[in-house]
């Protein structure tokens, strides 16, 4: 037993003995405590020698790229959940302190201040969402598609889409030759106020006027969102779905329930359009229309509310048919628009790029000719404004774009022989392309040498550069001006949706407003090249490296600007209220009142802000306070001119008092206007 209680004293290690650097350090360093602690204790004894520079560098040689990115993945990972909790453990009102703390005190919400006012529930409202905003769930699919009954294939989460790619897309698309939904699939839109409160969670869209109008008293008995698929044509949401047959019921419900008062409606964005259509389809006697004859309008409608409206269309959705580039920027901002829009570290950001706040076009810069401004410190400075050619869409090069007219050389392309395409037979080709395929290298060449697309000469190009494409869509919309609005012709249901072939409803009492925000660079014009050649590709590019003289120019990465709403330039969302519509015209023979309401954007102060409450952007707007107050003042039963009549900013009459219509030629003017193909734009993106 004592042999056993024996300890072996520890040996020194030998300056020669190689291995003490190794193993024996190591299995010294591991001895326990308590051993150590049952040895005599001696001043004299030395102290474990600590790990070798060899065993050191061992280490760390093991240490990969692999250990580096789990290591920082897993810290990123633990700062969101102890984020995440400290966010649902703290009070609600938190969030609130800190900005008030550091902005000091925030307005009351429009709901809250006009509850406060006395305001009330009046007239019933109906939401009509744009393009893209409207959920989509399944209801019938195919064997990829198995467990997603009902579950949400547009808006939410989109989770799906990264789980089964092809088969999101495979169901989203629309049939080539009918427009409608694809053999064995049933996509339908969502119903509801969920519909379209949030596009994605977190990124609002209705949620926060439905707030402020329960602030109020409303409820779901008073509200009501006229949800559509909006891939498909206007008229065709009525074949399929019968939808416009249900906004028709339901505004009348509406209107029964809630003591006669006539609804108030409030289309946003490509709504606007869908909504007009209605307007035309409910008086239209069937099959077309809706039988509610002329006076239906004028019993159940007091005003149409229009936010972002773009009646005359929107430039970017010819850059988007064309070459498939201007949506980008739309989708970037709606993935990660405070990203974007920071300046971060003094990144030159998208925000940046596109410069924040509407500088280009200024009030000293509407003509060719030098101008006296005063500058911020009331000096007269002159100006030399670029030479600007506002009726060119699509320029091949930035010296055609600033060219004069005479200067430009054009060699016609509408009877071009398209010739033959090396890519012409290969099959992967055709799954990426849709039409550019069959044009060929002598079409690419005749459409480049053309040089220049105007408002009346862009539907040709993209006949030329799309037929089927534009085909399938002339049987749904038309592009031009009626100069007389009696034809017969315009019975048919492809005109209702625009607002210079179809006229306003015999209904003088109800309102019409054009509300929409301004300050911010839109795309209006662009500078295009040829691609490099390749057997698939899009053989036209805008040119990023297009750029004007100075920091103020229009003139950004191959991309004119204009004042607008970062989608919907000035004119276009604001020309009919201000002339089209304005008094007894040919297109409002009954004389409906209509107001142009602008809203100057301004930059959230902070992060704190989340998306402002001063915005004018396209979407953003729909969270902007002084139009949410406008909105629910009239709800609440006030008028037009209650509301303080016309708010511009900008100088939207004095354009609009420019423009000469003239059917055979388009729009004349010396500043002019587009009428561009977004009516038939978002029904063709899922069409393959």
């Amino acid at each position: 037993m004592s042999l056993l209680r024996r300890r072996k004293q520890p040996q020194p290690p030998s300056p020669n003995d190689d291995s003490s650097n190794g193993s024996d350090h190591e299995e010294r360093g591991k001895k326990p405590a308590q051993a150590q602690q049952q040895q005599p204790s001696s001043s004299s004894s030395p102290p474990p020698p600590s790990p070798s520079k060899d065993a050191r560098r061992r280490t760390k040689a093991n240490w990969s790229c692999v250990d580096s990115c789990c290591w920082l993945v897993g810290c990123v990972c633990s700062a969101w959940w102890l984020l995440l909790f400290l966010y649902n453990a703290m009070p609600a009102s938190f969030p609130q302190y800190v900005t008030e703390a550091i902005t000091g005190p925030l307005p009351d919400p429009p709901g809250v201040k006009l509850q406060k006012e006395g305001l009330r529930v009046k007239h019933p409202v109906v939401f009509v969402p744009g393009i893209v905003t409207g959920g989509l769930e399944l209801w019938e699919g195919h064997h990829c598609a198995e467990g997603l009954f009902r579950k949400r294939l547009w808006g939410g989460t989109f989770g799906d889409v990264y789980k089964r790619p092809l088969c999101w897309v495979e169901h989203m698309s629309l049939d080539n030759e009918t427009g409608l939904d694809k053999p064995g699939i049933r996509v339908r839109p969502v119903t509801g106020l969920v519909a379209a409160d949030y596009f994605v969670p977190g990124y609002f869209v209705w949620a926060v006027l439905i707030a402020n109008l329960a602030r109020i008293g409303y409820e779901e008995k008073t509200m009501y969102m006229a949800a559509y698929d909006w891939r498909l044509s206007f008229q065709n949401t009525e074949v399929r779905d019968q939808t416009l047959s249900r906004i028709k019921s339901n505004i009348e419900l509406l209107v029964a329930t809630n003591g006669g008062n006539r609804v108030v409606v409030i289309p946003h964005s490509m709504g606007v359009l869908y909504f007009l259509h209605f307007m035309k389809w409910v008086e239209a006697p069937p099959p077309m229309g809706g039988g509610g004859g002329p006076n239906w309008c004028a019993k159940h409608i007091k005003a149409v509310m229009n936010i972002g409206g773009p009646f005359l269309g929107v430039p970017k959705a010819v850059a988007g048919l064309f070459s498939s580039e201007a949506k980008d920027v739309a989708v970037a901002r709606a993935i990660a628009p405070e990203v974007l829009d920071s300046d971060f570290l003094g990144l030159q950001t998208l925000r940046h790029l596109m410069q924040d706040g509407f500088e280009c076009n200024a009030k000293n810069l509407k003509t060719n000719d030098s101008d006296v401004s005063k500058d911020v410190n009331g000096k007269n400075e002159e100006v030399h404004p670029e030479p600007v050619n506002y009726g060119r869409i699509v320029s091949f090069g930035k010296d055609i774009a600033e060219a004069s007219s005479s200067e430009v050389e054009q060699i016609e392309f509408r009877d071009a022989v398209k010739g033959n395409n090396i890519a012409h037979s290969n099959t992967s080709c055709r799954d990426i392309w849709t039409e550019y395929h069959e044009l060929g290298w002598g079409g690419i060449k005749a459409v480049a040498d053309y040089k220049v697309y105007t408002a009346s000469s862009i539907i040709d190009l993209l006949r030329f550069v799309a037929p089927r494409m534009m085909r399938r869509g002339s049987v749904h919309f038309s592009y031009g001006i009626a100069d007389n609005l009696d034809d017969p012709k315009y019975i048919h249901y492809k005109y209702w949706s625009n607002p210079l072939e179809t006229k306003l409803p015999n209904a003088p009492e109800m309102e019409i407003f054009s509300m929409y925000g301004v300050g911010i660079p839109t795309e209006r014009a662009y500078v295009y090249k040829l691609a490099s050649q390749a057997e698939c590709y899009i053989p036209f590019q805008i040119d990023t490296s297009a750029e004007g003289g100075d920091a103020k120019s229009c003139l950004k990465g191959g991309v004119y600007l204009a004042n607008g709403d970062e989608t919907v330039p000035v004119l276009s969302a604001g020309y009919m209220c201000a002339k089209g519509w304005r008094g007894k015209t040919r297109f409002n023979p009954s004389g409906s009142k209509t107001y142009v309401r602008e809203y100057s954007h301004s930059r959230p102060s902070n992060l704190l802000e989340g998306r402002g409450t001063q915005s004018g952007a396209h979407v953003d707007i729909m969270g902007n306070f002084a139009l949410i107050e406008d909105i629910i003042r009239i709800a609440a039963g006030a008028t037009g001119e209650e509301l303080g009549g016309d708010q511009v900013f900008s100088d939207i009459f004095k354009w609009s008092d420019k423009i000469k219509l003239n059917s055979s030629i388009g729009l004349s003017c010396e500043v002019h206007l587009c009428i561009i193909v977004d009516r038939c734009y978002g029904w063709q993106i899922f069409l393959q």
